[in-house]
């Protein structure tokens, strides 16, 4: 089976949630070519991403008293640096964009073979079995973020175990950094993928191409930035997310099958957010509707739950056994 690339893969917006759900003006330097002769997306200008630290601040917020008090006093410097790997989302820069683009993202529906995904032992060997599906260009068609979050799980919970054990002190405070910089970075993914968008080939308006769309589901492919930058930018308030974050942290056996079933679970809830956009509507012009304000307000609340309770994880995970 030979899977052709859609042709809206090529406007993959540089937008994921709050890239898009940013606080400041979205100045952009205009499009360049790249070395294919195919117009580049325009290099975006340095922005705060609204709902990413939201997501980080209410995670910080609900961890147990039991993490390591360095960790919990960053909370100001996880909550910025969530944003981080959209700003690096710059093709000035082409081989840095290039090699972390694809982590934004995962559009599960191209994935011929569920089993694909979960007996891929690392994103390299779910690469070479897309391919042999016949899965043209999987780092486009499909993305690999899933495997961006558990890599980065797997670094925390390393460091974590080396902190515990190190006995040199200005050691043990290049690892701290070394830990906080990794969880900023992986409270990213983990946020990304709790936005619907991020897991469906219906990432910019439903794509009639390829799945019939009898409900009249929007089709505009202005539908990704509306949602998760200006809706929420002008509807949402950090009190809208923060009292839906439970307080009680998870420990997950399993990151992988946990991460893996986090996405499946984002992704379930697409044609909810198609018909809320239908229905009720994501317009930042409008009052806003309470049933979209409660799932946009959601779905971020979801991204600091998972981002904390793989926080805890790691931690826990990283104590040696007796």
């Amino acid at each position: 089976m030979n899977l052709a690339l859609p042709m809206n893969l090529a406007l993959r917006p540089l937008s994921i949630l709050a890239v898009a759900l940013a606080s400041g003006s979205l100045a952009l330097s205009p499009a360049t070519a790249s070395p294919e002769g195919k117009a580049s997306p325009p290099a975006p200008a340095p922005w705060g991403g609204v709902g990413h630290e939201m997501a980080a601040r209410a995670a910080v917020e609900t961890l147990p008293e039991g993490m390591p008090p360095f960790f919990l006093e960053a909370k100001d410097q996880l909550a910025w640096l969530n944003p981080e790997p959209d700003r690096w989302r710059d093709r000035r820069y082409r081989e840095m964009d290039e090699a972390w683009r694809y982590d934004h993202y995962i559009d599960l529906e191209n994935i011929p073979d569920p089993l694909i995904l979960e007996e891929s032992t690392d994103r390299w060997d779910f690469f070479q079995r897309l391919l042999e599906a016949g899965v043209e260009n999987p780092k486009v068609a499909v993305g690999f973020a899933p495997f961006a979050a558990l890599e980065l799980y797997q670094r925390l919970e390393s460091s974590f175990a080396r902190w515990r054990s190190e006995e040199n002190p200005e050691v043990r405070r290049w690892l701290q950094e070394r830990i906080v910089n990794d969880a900023g970075i992986l409270g990213h993914f983990v946020t990304d993928l709790s936005q619907p968008h991020h897991t469906t080939i219906h990432f910019n308006g439903w794509d009639e191409a390829q799945v019939p769309n009898p409900e009249g589901y929007t089709t505009d492919t202005g539908v990704h930035a509306r949602f998760e930058s200006r809706f929420v930018q002008t509807h949402l308030g950090y009190e809208d997310v923060r009292p839906r974050v439970g307080m009680e942290a998870r420990v997950f056996e399993d990151a992988r099958t946990s991460i893996f079933a986090y996405v499946r679970y984002t992704n379930s809830k697409v044609e909810e957010l198609y018909r809320i956009d239908r229905d009720h509507g994501f317009g930042p012009e409008t009052p806003p509707d309470p049933v979209s304000v409660n799932f946009a307000a959601d779905r971020i609340a979801a991204g600091a739950e998972m981002l904390r309770d793989l926080w805890w994880s790691a931690w826990v995970a990283s104590e040696p056994s007796s």
